[in-house]
């Protein structure tokens, strides 16, 4: 059964979301914000473009821009858009380039080979239908320059689907017997009510890796964002001064472990083109 995105209402979410704030608010958000731009600092191109694409207000493309690098920001959300907007006009000689209203699925307003990298750290939490998924990807691998990086991010399916039984206690009107059942069955999570996270898909590793090797893309890492820090934040934010390197080692070097990237959180796939 076709399952296309609703995308009005992932919209509605965002229009009332805070992504800017959700980094900065609290140790959880923090400590992902510091490790994804870890692993970005790590597998980027010393200088070029970029495409931030589901980049929300421009969480990353700011900080980007200022280490040098020349970011497009796109988003589905014209609401988000408009904040980036006054954000970068307050910003004398900005190199965040343009901000822009995209659907991840049709990228055409960008020519071919235009990004030595493209940040796709969203669409993909929310395209439920193969056929979207497809699409985007595709799109991403055409805008890109030969030998560009993709850093895609996507929520695993177990840590996805148990963050949805989770909600049960949480939100209770999101979940009911038969959107459980199915986000347990299909990895598609459709929320029963107007409220909340709206539309997810929760892949497997194995799918992500083999939707990225279908459409021409080489694997450079498969890995857990948080890694095993994830849900215990607050144990880590406390974590000694003197031992927190020791621990970011622990959490970097067990990273790709699949038991780690499918229970703890979001996870990234690099590739290349």
């Amino acid at each position: 059964e076709k399952d296309m995105t609703d995308f009005e209402r992932i919209k509605g979410y965002y229009r009332c979301f805070n992504e800017d704030g959700r980094l900065s608010a609290d140790a959880s958000g923090r400590f992902e914000y510091e490790m994804t731009m870890k692993i970005l600092t790590k597998y980027m191109p010393e200088k070029g473009t970029v495409l931030d694409l589901g980049g929300a207000s421009g969480a990353y493309a700011f900080p980007l821009a200022e280490m040098g690098y020349n970011v497009y920001l796109a988003d589905l959300s014209e609401d988000l858009i408009n904040i980036a907007k006054e954000k970068a006009s307050k910003i004398e000689n900005c190199n965040v380039v343009s901000c822009d209203v995209v659907n991840a699925t049709d990228l055409s307003r960008y020519a071919d080979g235009s990004f030595d990298a493209v940040l796709f750290m969203g669409p993909l939490y929310h395209l439920l239908e193969e056929s979207e998924r497809n699409a985007a990807v595709k799109e991403v691998y055409r805008v890109l320059k030969k030998g560009g990086i993709v850093f895609a991010a996507f929520i695993p399916y177990l840590s996805g689907s148990i963050g949805v039984a989770e909600r049960l206690v949480y939100h209770p009107g999101q979940v009911d017997r038969e959107n459980l059942k199915k986000v347990f069955e299909t990895g598609k999570f459709v929320n029963a009510v107007k409220e909340g996270f709206q539309e997810g898909f929760y892949a497997t590793s194995d799918y992500i890796e083999k939707l990225f090797a279908d459409n021409g893309y080489v694997k450079k890492v498969i890995r857990s964002i948080r890694g095993f820090a994830y849900n215990k934040e607050d144990f880590f934010s406390n974590v000694r001064p003197d031992m927190k390197e020791d621990v970011i080692e622990l959490i970097e070097t067990t990273s790709e472990m699949k038991e780690i990237v499918e229970m703890c959180g979001h996870a990234m796939y690099v590739g290349v083109k």
